[in-house]
């Protein structure tokens, strides 16, 4: 897999109060995150960017309040009839 760089000044880890290794993890995932919202790419997908099980990062966008499933009301129905 190709790497892409992305400058950012150093100022940016002292105003969030994280480490290096934090920050690039935070990065990845709201890049992977708004990726995923916007449909361009797959949860499992986004997951691999993440370096994260493809549940966790789902876990994990949902807490964020990004949808995990595009499901209409009708679908929403069927899907849940049973439970």
């Amino acid at each position: 897999m190709g790497v892409i760089h992305i400058d950012l000044p150093e100022s940016v880890l002292v105003s969030t109060g994280q480490s290096r290794e934090e920050f690039v993890q935070d990065a990845k995932f709201f890049l992977a995150l708004k990726l995923f919202e916007l449909g361009r790419i797959s949860s499992g997908r986004a997951a691999e960017i993440c370096e994260t099980p493809r549940i966790e990062f789902l876990l994990r966008a949902g807490r964020a309040g990004v949808p995990v499933a595009d499901l209409d009301a009708e679908e929403m129905d069927r899907e849940f009839a049973d439970a």
